[in-house]
């Protein structure tokens, strides 16, 4: 399966990541040493189920770099432009391309088993879109700090993931609704408006369950949908605010530490294990004994003297 991952974001002087880009793309920020695409990048790289990584907004000359082959595509303007981009790409890539991955650049605390698990998840079925979202209790076991927005439903918290998997169709229908969708996307009080107000009086009044909110929204657009439930918060941690690019430099730098260490300690005991077994053969070789004098030999010498 391809991956598309929408880079082209650029900060603005109003946005509050605008002094961490130095006029760039917000990808290219710095998280840890690395840019933060390159961690998403990295991701994708050692995932079992991606094919090709298709980046739009970056060009070669970001230095960025992947495992799997990486095809960069010019940024569109808008996100659902770039999406379409992607999808058009994958398909030339290859026309039998039926679902394709939709992963943004400010994740960088995704994992390749993460990629996987979705993957495996969503393709136990075959609807048009899967739309991911994680629970409040799972985002602040991992993040407590990262003060998300929830949509709170009937007995739910929830926050959005930022890695999706939908059919390529879905990037040549319902064009206008997925623009007004995605322009509202971080607030899901406007997503529901656009969609129904029967639906949004019973977000409002948390009254709605998660199932049924699923059910009428797909009825509304005319589609099949799938709400994947993340086990992992790192899908949903974007970096939107300053204080949570912070906090995501401090946890990717305690990771690196603790791999760092990881990899002393069994490089100790490789050299530890490797000088056991030198000192056991040193002490196993045995020196070849002196040969005895015949004793005709002996006798001989005693008659002389």
């Amino acid at each position: 399966m391809d991956a598309i991952v929408t880079a082209g974001g650029i900060p603005q002087p109003d946005d509050p990541l605008y002094a961490y880009s130095n006029g760039n793309s917000k990808a290219l920020i710095d998280v840890a040493g690395k840019p933060m695409v390159q961690w998403v990048l990295d991701a994708l790289s050692d995932a079992k189920s991606v094919d090709n990584v298709i980046v739009i907004g970056l060009s070669p000359k970001s230095g960025v770099t992947c495992k799997k082959p990486m095809h960069f595509v010019s940024n569109q303007g808008r996100m659902l432009a770039n999406i379409v981009a992607g999808v058009s790409k994958s398909l030339e890539l290859d026309k039998k391309t039926k679902y394709v991955l939709v992963v943004s650049s400010d994740i960088p605390t995704l994992k390749p088993e993460m990629v996987d698990w979705l993957v495996e998840t969503c393709m136990q079925t075959k609807d048009d879109i899967y739309y991911g979202v994680c629970t409040r209790e799972v985002m602040e076991g991992r993040f407590p700090d990262s003060k998300r927005t929830y949509t709170k439903l009937k007995g739910v918290e929830l926050c959005g993931a930022d890695i999706n998997l939908t059919h390529v169709r879905m990037a040549t229908e319902h064009l206008e609704l997925w623009e007004s969708l995605i322009g509202t996307r971080k607030s899901p009080l406007k997503q529901a408006g656009i969609i129904g107000l029967g639906i949004l009086f019973q977000v409002l009044t948390r009254t709605i369950t998660l199932e049924n909110l699923v059910e009428k929204v797909c009825k509304r657009i005319g589609i099949k949908g799938r709400v994947i439930l993340w086990p992992h918060a790192e899908a949903c941690m974007d970096v939107d605010k300053p204080r949570q690019l912070e906090l995501l430099r401090a946890d990717l730098a305690k990771q690196q530490r603790m791999s760092a260490a990881k990899t002393g300690s069994r490089k100790k005991i490789v050299a530890k294990s490797a000088e056991t077994t030198t000192v056991k053969t040193t002490k196993t070789k045995t020196t070849k004994p002196k040969t005895a004098q015949p004793k005709s030999t002996v006798k001989a010498k005693s008659k002389k003297q």
